[in-house]
């Protein structure tokens, strides 16, 4: 068989480390799924709709620190898979879009699928490119993986013309690409942080697109040691944390108690942080979290060398790191499922190694603390706010890590948008656990519209918000999907299904009454 443009940009990938495609393809990706199956280099999962293979790509990545791609299907099959780009782009994930355009003569006719891909694509993407020769696959889709890699990292999306990846090509040896390595830490800044977390009032924010444990145990000595406040961001894009860590406080999402939380803060030191912003716009709220009169410094960018920065800084202060004081396990459950109940069910089964995928929104307040006694895991949070992501994004963690237990616990609303994860996870036989709270409403919109100054929900505006007319049955729905389904109504039925559902392989779904 003829190599082929397909084959070229295949050869790239494989020897750039891109061992990993989540595909949703249609016709003018022919070429490229017989390219990409071809190879035992790169494993290929079908997904039954693209915000699927979007999302599911982002998690890889987060879980790896190396891109995923996605093979989509021209600009319809791209904007569907468009909201979990969003998240993935405000996460600083690497994604490669890999999406087919049809034959570059075809365009002029208009056909049906025709669209503007290029600006679907700007949006949610750090570089996007469309092929016009063979014999540029190549340079281009290398080019694009060390853009997405370097500086501020991000998606790409590569439009390949059916006539070019079916064209012949001559095959070539392009070295693999280096992502560059962030700046050694700024001594200015470091001294600058040094003297500002002195000061009365002083808040150290942590950000990065992995807090590590080191990350943790660093800040937790520099604050003891300075007398500083601690907070993480509302959202990490990952979180290790558990096995002796204390809790790292977050920002509160809802936008009186961050304002709260916040009011006393002189100076705020950002660690890789972005100073802190409302999620919306609320009447006579502002808009920025900090006091208007707080001064602001940063001692290391997003993106930037975080845990170096924070070795310094420790060094500058003649800081040395101590034993810490891990938090205890909340008690067994028992009763009805709380919030509270919910956080000590899962605290109390979660293993070794986990990674949860947290979409829990209102009913998720108790979650992460509780859980912060667990055994060493990871925590995955959504910082672009689009809903629909923690399924997708748990079959990817599964994908990237085989060999660790995954969580996915969402809201029933949230759960809805992309419940066609489950059927991949069920293909693959992934060990990802699916905990979906089931309220039966959009409980975030109820709580938000008052907030807001738009009323409360009456007859009129309550059946926008509510999921009970019919409900939704999950056990079911899991089944008709390959995955077996239980329903938990109280707290000691739940924890003893998350167990059960650790100790069999493959996926399982629990329907957790709220």
């Amino acid at each position: 068989m003829a190599f082929n443009g397909a084959d070229a940009l295949t050869r790239v990938l494989i020897d750039n480390g891109i061992d990993t495609c989540f595909s949703n393809p249609g016709t003018t990706e022919m070429h490229l799924v017989a390219a990409l199956t071809r190879d035992a280099g790169i494993a290929n999962h079908l997904c039954l709709f693209e915000g699927v293979a979007t999302g599911a790509a982002d998690g890889y990545a987060r879980m790896t620190g190396r891109p995923a791609a996605t093979l989509l299907h021209l600009g319809p099959g791209l904007a569907n898979g468009l909201a979990n780009l969003h998240n993935a782009r405000k996460a600083a994930t690497p994604v490669l879009n890999i999406v087919g355009e049809h034959a570059q003569a075809h365009i002029a006719h208009d056909a049906p699928l025709t669209a503007d891909i290029e600006g679907l694509a700007r949006p949610v993407s750090k570089a996007v490119a469309t092929l016009r020769m063979t014999g540029e696959i190549a340079q281009a889709t290398r080019s694009m993986l060390s853009e997405i890699q370097s500086g501020e990292k991000g998606v790409g999306t590569l439009i390949v013309p059916n006539d070019v990846a079916w064209a012949d090509a001559v095959p070539g040896n392009l070295p693999p690409v280096e992502p560059p390595q962030p700046a050694a830490p700024d001594p200015v800044a470091i001294d600058a942080a040094a003297e500002a977390l002195k000061a009365p009032g002083a808040l150290l924010i942590l950000g990065s697109p992995h807090i590590t444990r080191r990350m943790q145990e660093l800040v937790f000595a520099i604050a003891t040691a300075t007398g500083a406040r601690l907070m993480g961001e509302a959202a990490t894009a990952r979180l290790s944390r558990g096995g002796g860590l204390p809790l790292l406080p977050r920002i509160p999402f809802q936008i009186d108690m961050a304002l709260d939380a916040l009011k006393d803060t002189s100076t705020a030191v950002l660690a890789g942080a972005r100073a802190p912003v409302a999620f919306f716009a609320y009447p006579e709220r502002p808009s920025e979290l900090l006091p208007t009169d707080c001064r602001r410094v940063t001692l290391c960018p997003p993106q930037g060398a975080v845990e170096a920065a924070l070795e310094a800084l420790a060094d500058r202060l003649g800081v040395s790191l101590g034993p810490l004081e891990a938090p205890e396990l909340p008690a067994l459950p028992e009763g009805t499922i709380t919030p509270e109940a919910l956080g000590a069910a899962v605290a109390n089964a979660l293993p070794e190694g986990a990674i949860v995928a947290d979409e829990s929104v209102t009913n998720g307040a108790a979650l992460q603390p509780a859980c912060a006694a667990a055994p060493a895991h990871d925590w995955i949070n959504n910082r672009g706010g689009s809903i629909g992501y923690s399924l997708p994004l748990a079959l990817g963690c599964a994908a990237a890590c085989p060999d660790r237990p995954v969580f996915a616990i969402v809201g029933d609303g949230s759960a809805s948008y992309t419940l066609q994860a489950l059927w991949t996870m069920a293909r693959a036989g992934m060990n990802v656990t699916v905990i979906v709270l089931s309220n039966r409403r959009y409980r975030i919109l109820t709580n938000e519209m008052s907030k807001i100054g738009a009323g409360t929900p009456d007859e009129n505006s309550d059946p926008l918000m509510s999921l009970d007319n019919p409900p939704i049955d999950w056990t079911d729905l899991a089944r008709g999907f390959g995955v077996p389904g239980e329903r938990a109504e109280t707290a000691e039925a739940l924890h003893t299904a998350i167990l059960a559902a650790l100790a069999a392989p493959g996926p399982h779904l629990i329907e957790a009454i709220m």
